[in-house]
């Protein structure tokens, strides 16, 4: 079935934050500092504030003297340091593009040209861009009382029983590997809109977020101190977040606050290149990573130390994304008994990080996957065969991993053999033989992945540092008609869930899919939910779904026995009716239930009229789909330029809703991937600037960068939801990063190359390649 919510994106007539325009609206510009790093002595508004068309200009100090408070993180570790992050620093600039003063004006064009006469006396301080300078000695401090930039330290596993592996192991190899950091780029820029009600005292905000509730709970209980009911967030169609749009950012509290102030509605729209230095960036990790194999191939311990760069602020999930989502995926689909890794998080002068699409598991799939493959030609052994010899076999599940997950199911061997079949392994090695003889460098890269996705339970996740629950909401009302509104508490940007929470909806209730319409993003209308993020939508918030629905045919079935003159226990639900079991004359048809239970006329005594149902669902695990990619590639020695050949994929998310949403989510993560495997960096200077702040510098993928991806999918339910789905939304990036990356090394191996870092420009790999053939000339 194809995207019902397609037409409208298609066709220009999708409605976005930018779109809206409210009677008297006025416009944000932001003032960002120039400096990665500075003391604010003075700030001068004079010029702009007598501005023809200048509204306002408001500062730190004026919204923290008004009692607006710094944004708070939304996970926490012992012991972690939590310093102020307010929406306008008024003390010191922590990063490029911090914001330092807010410019309203009767025009955007007026704000921006306003922005331009604030005058900031700043005193440039030294800065420190990258994670590893961050923890030197005498390194600036981002934060007065976090003066040795750690915010935290974490670690899982038992590090005596790893280090004793290291010391009886009979093979060890290690790599020291850095993952690269992305701007999230979606195709919608940031924006928000503001409107206050003087009468009622209350505000509107509509605004680019995965996760409405998670705004409101945050700016009204936490930052503006007003009532939760006093404050409506919502988001309408959003054009991508990627994880970007999950988190609290500073501009949706300036244009809330200055929307009172003038009571006037107040929207901002991020410029790209604003975009580029406010977006939470992802990944950024220096990691030392070891494996241990004993004599027969069997992987005995996996050691890792990694330092996170944080960036200048905390944000929403920043703590959780390098810890629990990183180092608990360290097992990955093998059998390794023991695994340690420790993990530092400093604050440096840089755009804050948080998740990105993965979060924590494509950073950990690519270290181990890296680990596996060098190891196995450490052995001598394919890497296939390696990987396969250490796969947790399919009798193992529920399968318990040294870093306190549990696996819920799993066939990790079978989905291995169908791709190697799929993309004809074999005879891809012969065809590198013969390549090589030729002057040609081809590269293989296999990867089997495991992610864990719908984060859950709540207590689980509460327990370890999450400030939220992880549970969804769903209600879904049936009308006299019997068309069917479902309200849930995730958001789609991008998802399709306009179609496929349809699909699953009607298939429960047996009713024509466009009878059923799904709404969501709108505090006002939804039950409380927790959003989109983390491929939980389907595993969590369509079950909430799922069981709300079948509350309504509970229902139904005892109206239906009501207007039968039957046993509730007698009726059946087939071909979209309700009848008596075994006379299939005697029934009622889905309309005539919802007109009945709506008109009351004819109805049990012990019921309530009407035909909706709403649940709460809190999962008991979380969900874990799993896969195996496989890349193939070219590498030119002359050019260093790498080229795509052929990208396969079979993935296992459980059963497929919608087989073509289920395809384009992964064909997107893959292209995501190969884009930080090949393309993308958000470079620094030591001072903090950004080098690769725009479109010109940082390289997106291409159409002509692809390939017609090849996918397939094999299908192990997860056993504790109603629906048996797993995510799939993040599932191409978690692999295809590290695929790529194998198969790009293993081009390389006739070079002697075994390791370089992300991403491979040509420039990279052909100075690799000229200083392999220096060496070599040279031996």
């Amino acid at each position: 079935m194809k995207r019902v919510e397609d037409p409208r994106f298609i066709t220009g007539t999708g409605n976005y934050t930018d779109d809206m325009t409210l009677p008297g609206m006025v416009h944000a510009a932001m003032v960002r500092s120039p400096y990665a790093h500075a003391r604010i002595k003075k700030i001068d508004v004079s010029k702009a504030r007598s501005h023809p068309g200048v509204l306002a200009v408001i500062t730190g100090q004026e919204m923290k003297d008004a009692g607006i408070n710094s944004i708070p993180t939304g996970w926490l570790h012992p012991g972690i340091k939590t310093p102020p992050h307010y929406a306008i620093t008024f003390d010191k600039a922590r990063h490029v593009g911090d914001i330092v003063a807010a410019v309203i004006a009767e025009t955007r064009q007026i704000a921006e040209d306003a922005a331009q006469l604030v005058e900031v006396d700043y005193e440039p301080l030294p800065a420190v861009s990258l994670g590893s300078e961050a923890l030197k000695p005498g390194a600036p401090a981002v934060h007065d009382d976090v003066p040795d930039n750690v915010c935290f330290t974490w670690s899982i596993g038992d590090k005596e029983a790893v280090d004793k592996a290291f010391a009886s192991a009979y093979k060890t190899v290690k790599l020291k590997l850095r993952n690269n950091r992305l701007v999230p780029n979606a195709m919608e820029p940031r924006a928000s809109l503001a409107q206050y009600h003087k009468a009622s005292d209350e505000y509107t905000l509509w605004t680019t977020s995965q996760n409405p509730h998670i705004h409101r709970l945050l700016i009204a209980a936490f930052i503006m101190g007003i009532p939760e009911h006093k404050l409506r967030v919502i988001a309408p169609d959003v054009g991508g977040g990627f994880g970007s749009k999950i988190y609290q950012y500073p501009e949706e509290i300036i244009v809330l606050y200055a929307a009172k102030k003038l009571g006037r509605p107040v929207k901002w729209t991020a410029r790209r290149s604003e975009s580029f230095v406010t977006d939470s960036h992802g990944r950024d990790h220096e990691t030392v990573a070891e494996m241990a194999v004993d004599q027969n191939g069997k992987i005995t311990a996996v050691r890792v130390d990694t330092i996170a760069n944080l960036g200048a602020y905390l944000t929403t999930f920043a703590p959780a994304v390098p810890t629990y989502l990183y180092g608990c995926l360290l097992a990955g689909t093998y059998t390794t008994p023991h695994i340690y890794c420790h993990v530092t998080a400093p604050f440096t002068h840089t755009t804050p990080v948080d998740a990105y699409r993965g979060a924590g598991r494509p950073e950990a799939t690519y270290l181990l996957e890296r680990l596996v493959d060098v190891m196995a030609h450490e052995l001598g052994m394919d890497p296939v065969e390696f990987r396969r010899k250490n796969l947790i076999p399919p009798d193992a599940f529920p399968y318990q991993t040294p870093v306190a997950l549990q696996y819920d199911s799993g066939n990790y061997e079978a989905n291995l053999d169908k791709a190697l079949e799929l993309v004809g392994y074999k005879q891809l090695r012969q065809q590198q033989e013969e390549w090589r003889k030729q002057g040609r460098y081809m590269g293989i890269g296999v990867v089997t992945y495991i992610e864990a996705c719908g984060l859950a339970p709540s207590a689980l996740v509460g327990s370890l540092g999450a400030q939220a629950g992880q549970w969804e909401s769903a209600l879904v009302r049936v009308m006299p008609t019997g068309k069917v509104e479902v309200f849930t508490g995730t958001h789609s940007h991008g998802q399709g869930h306009e179609t496929a929470f349809a699909q699953v909806v009607a298939d429960e209730l047996q009713i024509p899919v466009e009878d059923v319409v799904l709404v969501h993003g709108d505090t006002g209308r939804m039950p409380y939910g927790w959003g989109s993020y983390g491929s939980r939508s389907a595993p969590t918030g369509l079950s909430a779904i799922v069981l709300a629905t079948r509350k309504i045919i509970d229902k139904a079935k005892k109206i239906a026995a009501h207007l039968l003159e039957a046993a509730p226990e007698d009726i059946v639900h087939e071909d979209g009716k309700f009848m008596v079991k075994g006379v299939p004359d005697k029934a009622k048809t889905f309309f005539e239930i919802a007109l009945q239970a709506h008109l009351a006329h004819n109805y049990p005594a012990d019921l309530e009229p009407g035909l909706e149902a709403t649940h709460f669902y809190d999962p008991k695990n979380f969900v874990y789909p799993f896969g195996t990619h496989v890349a193939v590639v070219e590498v030119d020695p002359e050019t260093g330029k790498v080229k795509l050949l052929r990208y396969l994929s079979v993935d296992d998310c459980g059963p497929v809703i919608n087989p073509l949403i289920a395809e384009g989510q992964v064909h997107g993560g893959i292209a995501q991937g190969l884009g930080q495997a090949l393309l993308e960096e958000a470079v620094y200077d030591p001072e903090g600037q950004i080098l690769s702040g725009n479109f010109l510098e940082y390289t997106l993928p291409r159409a002509d960068d692809l390939v017609q991806i090849e996918h397939d999918h094999t299908v192990t339910p997860c056993p504790h939801n109603p629906l048996g789905v797993k995510g799939i939304g993040e599932a191409g990036t978690i692999a295809s990063t590290a695929a790529i990356a194998n198969a790009v090394m293993d081009a390389l191996r006739p070079f002697g190359i075994v390791h370089l870092d992300m991403p491979y420009t040509p420039e990279k790999v052909w100075r690799a390649i000229q200083h392999s053939r220096l060496a070599q000339a040279a031996d």
